[in-house]
């Protein structure tokens, strides 16, 4: 029994052991271990109320994974700060002084870090609004590219030459990106051909569009054929047909080329080209005139 006694002495000697003094107050060996359970507890119960939630929006069949992976994100940083909150006054810290005395420095901070909270922010109203998800086909700078994961801060994008990009969610949020798949997959290839001015046009509409009807990969709609104007070397026509891939667009565009090349040909309809006709007149000498 008095084993036991002179242990519980020795432990209670060491809990109340001081380490150092932090804000005037005594930092024990027992607050400090206290402190730091309670930051593990608050990592475990944060990670434990993750799951939990990602299992409940699983059963309810919830598969947009960046609504998922935000709301898990704000949580886990609030329980966060909460456990460092907590931690820190059982430390003995005076929130409030800490606050007051760090201000100026988060002020700088907040400035340094202006973009990655605008990023931060921008994620959040992307999960929000549900107007991008894994999968999306959008054209960012120009380029074509498809949305692989979304994340609180940036999202990652695959080029169609298979590089990976990062672009920050103000970005998306903030400038004006072209969103291929935001009501449905449907969109428009067009090709563009001109023909001699001495071609029968209604030859020519009806070869095109016949062309267009009979391609086989193309969306349910009928394909549209335009004259599209009379240019200095050809008349120009513009056949379309529609798609439901807008990630193969490049290589469904090339195919309508090549089948609007091969019908015309077959029809015999020439396809111009830009050519300069040249008129010799006898006083002045050769004059050209496109």
């Amino acid at each position: 029994m008095d084993t036991v006694r002179s242990f519980g002495t020795v432990l209670q000697e060491a809990a109340n052991y001081e380490l150092f003094r932090l804000s005037g107050n005594a930092v024990t060996v027992g607050t400090l271990v206290t402190s730091l359970l309670i930051l593990l507890a608050t990592i475990v119960i944060s990670r434990l109320l993750q799951r939990a939630i990602r299992r409940a929006f699983a059963l309810r069949g919830v598969k947009h994974e960046a609504t998922v992976g935000t709301i898990c994100t704000i949580l886990n940083y609030l329980f966060l700060v909460i456990g460092v909150a907590i931690a820190l006054e059982t430390a003995g810290v005076k929130l409030a002084s800490l606050f007051a005395a760090g201000a100026l420095f988060a002020v700088g901070i907040g400035f340094a870090m202006q973009n990655i909270v605008q990023s931060f922010v921008s994620g959040i109203i992307l999960a929000s609004e549900r107007r991008i998800k894994p999968g999306d086909v959008r054209e960012v700078d120009g380029r074509l590219v498809k949305v692989v994961k979304m994340g609180i801060r940036s999202t990652i994008v695959q080029t169609r030459r298979e590089f990976d990009m990062i672009v920050p969610n103000s970005q998306l949020v903030q400038s004006t990106v072209m969103n291929y798949t935001l009501m449905d997959t449907i969109m428009r290839l067009d090709a563009t051909v001109g023909v001699h001015y001495q071609s029968d046009m209604t030859k020519v509409r009806e070869v095109l569009t016949e062309c267009c009807r009979s391609i086989e990969w193309r969306a349910k709609r009928e394909p549209l054929v335009v004259l599209e104007t009379f240019g200095s070397s050809s008349v120009d026509w513009v056949a379309s047909v529609w798609i439901d891939s807008p990630w193969d667009q490049r290589v469904l565009r090339g195919r309508l080329y090549e089948a609007v090349w091969n019908a015309l040909k077959e029809a015999g309809i020439t396809i111009a080209y830009p050519q300069v006709d040249v008129h010799f007149d006898a006083g002045h000498g050769p004059r050209a005139a496109a």
